[in-house]
C-alpha cells in the first residue's frame, strides 16, 4: 500500500489498535498510566538504558575502511 494516503491510514489505524488493547485489557492501561506517572522519577534509567543500547550499537559494528 503505497500512495498518499497510506501514511495517515497507518497513524488512525496505529491509534485504534491501541484504543482497542485499552478497552480490551484495562489492568494493561492502568499499569501502563502508573508506569508513565513514574517516568517523572526515573527518567535518568531511561537515559541511561538508551546510551546503553546508543553505544552498544556504534561500537558493535564493523566498521569498513
Amino acid at each position: 500500500m503505497k500512495g498518499r494516503g497510506s501514511r495517515p491510514f497507518l497513524l488512525i489505524a496505529g491509534i485504534a489498535t491501541l484504543v482497542v488493547l485499552a478497552l480490551l485489557f484495562p489492568g494493561a492501561l492502568a499499569f501502563a498510566e502508573l508506569a508513565a506517572r513514574e517516568l517523572r522519577y526515573f527518567w535518568w534509567l531511561i537515559a541511561l538504558l538508551g546510551l546503553g543500547i546508543w553505544i552498544a550499537f556504534f561500537l558493535g559494528r564493523d566498521r569498513k575502511r
